[in-house]
């Protein structure tokens, strides 16, 4: 039987291991399931917000913290490369890693390329900055735009004159390490064969428990999921 927990595992644990998302046919071998089964299993899981797909093909565009075409973060270990989605994915593709991983970026999505090492489980660059311009609950209107701008800056100047110039509104910023400390624990289910998707209770108290306030992260009361 396909479930949202099982097809999620099997879609992330070929990434990890193989740099890709698994096919639809390799789907239906690995789950003993049709191709039919697989392609609406896939359906639901997008409509629990569990991934993302190619508009016109059951073809994974975006699974959470990975990103399955490139982005402006790419993270590699001594095992693989991937793509993250954004600054906070990109930690959290880190935290499924368990292993020292090297995040290469730029600055605001422009022309200034950092390095970001995590070396035996703590961030080594801790200088830099995370902006979240997209309130969280309305992170998944358009959750390919709201990673897109989730990016890496050196200091709050540099946040307030690319705001100006692209016409984004400022957000919140967080230090690095915090949002490092802070996708370790929300990320740290994603590779588990029971896998569902933070209830929006659990998500604000984990906002809390990391001390992410302000209007950016919060959220309406819901029996949905986040």
């Amino acid at each position: 039987m396909i479930t949202n927990s099982n097809l999620h595992y099997t879609l992330i644990k070929g990434i990890i291991d193989n740099g890709f998302a698994p096919s639809v046919e390799d789907l239906s071998k690995t789950l003993k399931a049709t191709k039919n089964d697989i392609e609406n299993g896939l359906k639901n899981l997008q409509e629990y917000h569990g991934i993302v797909l190619h508009p016109n093909e059951p073809k994974v565009w975006v699974i959470h913290p990975f990103s399955l075409a490139p982005t402006n973060f790419y993270v590699r270990t001594k095992n693989g490369e991937w793509w993250g989605n954004c600054a906070w994915c990109s930690l959290g593709v880190a935290a499924l890693l368990k292993d020292d991983v090297k995040i290469t970026t730029t600055i605001g999505a422009e022309t200034k390329q950092i390095e970001i090492n995590i070396i035996s489980g703590e961030i080594q660059e801790k200088n830099y900055f995370i902006h979240f311009p997209i309130p969280m609950k309305n992170a998944w209107d358009n959750v390919i735009y709201t990673c897109s701008n989730m990016l890496v800056f050196e200091n709050e100047q540099q946040i307030d004159d690319w705001t100006r110039k692209h016409n984004i509104s400022k957000g919140d910023i967080q230090p690095i390490e915090k949002i490092w400390n802070f996708s370790q624990k929300w990320y740290g289910n994603h590779l588990n064969p029971k896998w569902k998707k933070w209830t929006i209770e659990e998500a604000k108290e984990m906002f809390r428990e990391f001390e992410l306030n302000g209007r950016i992260w919060k959220l309406a009361d819901s029996t949905e999921r986040f």
